[in-house]
This record gives C-alpha cells, structure tokens and sequence, in this order.
C-alpha cells in the first residue's frame, strides 16, 4: 500500500501536467483570456497556457501541427481555414463574442471625428503621419478596416500610408508610443490603454459583423478542453467577457 502511495505521489505532477491546457487565442482576446485562466484555476483546473497573436499566424501553427486544445479567433476566415483542414472539432465551434472597430489616437491629443462618407482621415494623419492597423493581409482587424475604409471611400486614399502590424495589439503600440497619430483596433484593446483615445466608432454597416469563433482542436480534444469550451460559455466567463467590454453572438 505504501509502494502505491509512492507511485501516485509521483504520477500525480505529471496528471496535473496533462490535465494542462493550452489556449491559441486572437490578441485582441489577451487580457480577458488572462483572466479566465484565474478564474478556470479557482474552479480547480490547471491554469491555462496562453498563446496569443494574429488569428492567421495561429491558424498556420496550428496547421503545421503546434499542439493546443482550443482556438479563438477574432474572424470567421481563419476558423473555416482550419475547419476546410479538419483540424477542428466541429461540434464544438461557437461564435461567442463580438466587438466594435474604433479610431485612435493618442491620449495627449485626443480628437473626435465623425466616421462618414468623405471624413477627413488625412487631415487627421497629417502631412508624413501613417495608419497604424493591423496588416490587411491576414489580420482580422486590418480586413475589418479595409473593408471600412473601401466603404467610406477612403481606401484609395490611405492604403499607402498604412503601418501595417503584425496584430491589433501592435498597432496599438504604434499609436501609444506616438509613431502614428491614429490607428484602427478593436474597442476592447483602447480600452486597456491609457496611452490612446477613442476618436470615433466605426458605423456596423461599414464591415462585415467582428465575430469571435471559438472551438476545440481536434488534436487536443479531451474531456477538460470541453469542459473549457462550456466554461467559456458560462455565466462567469460571459460576465469577465463583459467586463472586458465585448459584445455578445
């Protein structure tokens, strides 16, 4: 009896270990997910391994086989592009959240503009100053962006004088250190800034709807990453969600 109490003693760390989950989760997602992995840990569980960055470099991780248990996205693209791959589980995609896409710029000269039709983005950028937004290419936000500025008439305009981020997150470091006198973000990531104001919202119609799909990957499909997925959907998550200021599928 004791040679077993030894055993499980020492096979107990290495449960713990594999009970671990591992999180790949959009930029814009870092601080909420942060505080879900207290709150996950205060349930019992194992706190979370985060790993954040643009929704596409995540997607090709995870397509070249990085392990994780769960992904969430800042866009439907990157979600699908996995789920074409099979690489998740179907049944347990869900678009939990949604968000606004805002103008910034930086705290010590704060400005509000009127996002419409024929703004003047220029004027606001100045003579050399650029856009700080997240590279149109792959990043969510910066997709989100382009398809605003195309519908505003604005794209043809601007789309030389973007500083073009590796996530939303970097841009807004752009904007907070005074390399760009406005950036494009989410509401959720101004609002963990005191570095930058918000100068205007962009209109809903102007881009398709920010959602946040979230599912398990299919390499990391355990019992404790379903367990995440409806804790994610929970009432104590939802409420951190909120805090956090996103909206709500």
């Amino acid at each position: 009896m004791r040679m077993l109490l030894i055993i499980v003693l020492l096979l107990a760390p290495l449960t713990a270990h594999a009970q671990a989950l591992t999180v790949f989760a959009a930029a814009s997602l870092t601080d909420a997910f942060k505080d879900i992995s207290t709150a996950w840990e205060k349930a019992g569980h194992m706190p979370l391994r985060l790993s954040v960055g643009a929704s596409s470099t995540l997607a090709r991780q995870i397509e070249q086989g990085a392990p994780a248990n769960v992904f969430a996205s800042a866009d439907e693209k990157w979600m699908d592009y996995l789920a074409d791959r099979k690489l998740i589980a179907a049944d347990t995609r869900k678009d939990l959240l949604g968000n606004d896409v805002v103008l910034i710029v930086p705290a010590n000269k704060p400005q509000h503009v009127v996002i419409a039709p024929g703004f003047d983005l220029l004027g606001l950028l100045g003579a050399d100053g650029r856009l700080a937004v997240g590279d149109p290419a792959h990043v969510p936000v910066g997709l989100y962006a382009e398809q605003s500025l195309r519908k505003l008439g604005m794209w043809d305009a601007v789309q030389s004088r973007l500083a073009r981020a590796e996530d939303v997150r970097a841009a807004l470091r752009f904007v907070e250190l005074g390399e760009a006198p406005a950036g494009i973000v989410y509401a959720t990531d101004a609002a963990v800034s005191t570095g930058v104001r918000i100068a205007g919202t962009f209109p809903d119609n102007t881009h398709d709807p920010v959602a946040y799909p979230f599912a398990v990957l299919k390499t990391g499909d355990t019992a404790e990453a379903r367990a995440l997925m409806s804790f994610l959907e929970g009432p104590q998550a939802h409420e951190i969600f909120a805090r956090r200021g996103f909206k709500f599928q």
